[in-house]
């Protein structure tokens, strides 16, 4: 009697297991983008976190390099079609004029590339709007979600850019 209980469950459990293993997970594409805005530095800070694969097969696409980021054999030129990508695809506009970003570089946390950007010499006291216009992945995934923060002075928005509508504007 004992027997037949473990041979059911046993049963149950490759059951299970077999049917798991034939359903597709469905990937679900997002970046986030993190703007802080730090008194003491003068600087909007920015960080967007992507996932590696995700940014990878744009590279491919776009470019046509293999980058093998986060590898021993990362492509040298890895970070000059990053920054290229980031100028195509991503824009800050404070009181309506394009705002120039520098790009400072880039590190890896498991399966996620966060990119690092800086706007300087920003006087907050003075602007009265900021526009993020965020792209990234969305010529390549139509799924891609890109989640951007903005943080000063206490205060936080949040909103999330799509294809369709890839611009958001913050008044202070």
């Amino acid at each position: 009697m004992m027997g037949l209980k473990i041979g059911k469950g046993m049963a149950l459990l490759l059951f299970v297991m077999m049917m798991f293993s034939f359903s597709t997970v469905h990937k679900f594409y997002v970046s986030v983008t993190n703007v802080v805005y730090s008194e003491k530095d003068e600087a909007l800070q920015i960080t967007t976190r992507i996932f590696i694969d995700d940014l990878e097969q744009v590279l491919e696409e776009r470019y046509g390099i293999d980058p093998e980021l986060a590898t021993e054999k990362e492509s040298k030129i890895a970070d000059e079609y990053i920054k290229k990508y980031f100028r195509t695809k991503f824009a800050i506009e404070l009181d309506g004029e394009n705002a120039n970003y520098t790009f400072l570089g880039k590190q890896y946390d498991n399966d996620v590339v966060i990119c690092y950007l800086e706007i300087p010499k920003v006087n907050l006291e003075d602007l009265k709007t900021i526009s993020i216009q965020n792209e990234i992945l969305t010529d390549l995934f139509e799924e891609q979600q890109n989640i951007v923060h903005v943080k000063w002075k206490g205060n936080k928005k949040s909103f999330v850019l799509i294809r369709e509508n890839n611009k958001g504007m913050l008044n202070f």
